[in-house]
């Protein structure tokens, strides 16, 4: 027997965890359609914060664009570019959540959240290309040098461009962390090391004002390092979500619940897979074999209501029902053969 996420909408009480209420004889609620709306209202909240991220980043890319054409520097032209790109990295994001709504299909089963992962690949991808063209500028810098001017209006220009960019940075990360999504959190990241690459258009003026025409090349190899590093972390995000890779704790905290619900003697393999911003979960429990079907269906509602309250951000989960055969046969004998490696 099995508790397929109980998409009816069936709604039920419960005492585990919530003495206070049960002592009042209130009941939670958790039909399927709340779930959802949860799911609904992170990928609403993503899209806030895309359309802010883009509104900042072209404020600031703009600025930077008159100053750069008005002094000629490189190191600020680079860095407006940069800016641009952020810019335009909250477009596929705002499609993969806006895609991430639509409801499943039978050829999509589990739904389109999976599609801010693949953001996310193109958000590590846009990330690489700035450290490439960062160093590039810095090395071709460092051979042929090259005056500033308006060495004051570049410089605010480098200030405009660091602010624009971490408060972007704040926002996209704070956010992302809330609903869960590696996409968001990995562009956050992005805009970082773009004010700090602002950072640099800055104390390079400061070395260009004091004679030294190397000061902005050498920190934009600095900065190409940073950016390097943040790329490998951003990578490393992306890759634990398309390899379904989750939190230990989060496995620890569901086996831990499921233990604790009345009914269930053994807890099985706990798995569980993000879709997007959402996770899924999959288990099986071991019950007595005298319960009826009824009776082992209740322990399964039970058991998917003690995940829910468990692991923050599971939209639903799978259990399925084993038990102890008394006279030592394996109730799954007959998929052994399909299971073999």
């Amino acid at each position: 027997m099995t508790s397929q996420g109980h998409h009816h909408g069936h709604t039920h009480g419960h005492g585990h965890g919530h003495a206070e209420d049960h002592g009042r004889g209130h009941h939670h609620h958790h039909h399927h359609g709340e779930r959802i709306d949860n799911a609904l209202e992170g990928s609403a909240e993503g899209l806030r914060t895309l359309w802010f991220s883009f509104a900042v980043l072209a404020a600031t890319t703009v600025v930077q664009a008159v100053i750069a054409a008005l002094s000629g520097s490189v190191a600020l032209l680079g860095d407006t570019v940069h800016n641009a790109t952020d810019a335009l990295t909250a477009l596929p994001l705002a499609l993969a959540f806006v895609l991430g709504r639509r409801a499943a299909t039978r050829r999509y089963t589990y739904g389109f959240g999976r599609a801010e992962d693949l953001a996310g690949v193109f958000v590590v991808l846009v990330i690489a290309v700035s450290a490439a063209f960062a160093g590039y500028e810095a090395v071709r810098r460092l051979l042929d040098p090259q005056d500033i001017t308006h060495l004051p209006a570049v410089a605010a220009a480098g200030l405009v461009g660091f602010a624009g960019n971490e408060w972007v940075a704040r926002a996209r990360i704070r956010t992302g962390r809330r609903i869960g999504s590696a996409a968001l959190v990995a562009d956050g990241l992005h805009a970082r090391t773009d004010g700090f690459t602002s950072l640099a258009v800055l104390l390079g003026a400061g070395g260009a004002a004091l004679g030294w025409r190397y000061a902005d090349p050498l920190i934009g190899l600095v900065i190409t390092g940073m950016i390097l590093l943040v790329l490998r972390g951003a990578a490393r995000e992306i890759w634990h979500r398309l390899m379904d890779a989750v939190d230990p704790a989060l496995v620890d905290a569901a086996e831990q619940a499921l233990s604790r619900v009345e009914g269930v003697r053994k807890v099985g393999v706990v798995r569980m897979r993000w879709l997007g911003h959402t996770l899924r979960a999959e288990t099986s429990v071991e019950v007595d074999p005298g319960l009826t079907v009824v009776q082992a269906h209740a322990v399964a509602v039970a058991a998917e209501h003690a995940l829910l309250h468990a692991v923050p951000r599971l939209t639903g989960a799978t259990v399925h029902i084993d038990h102890a055969d008394a006279a030592g046969q394996d109730a799954h004998a007959a998929l052994h053969h399909h299971l073999a490696r």
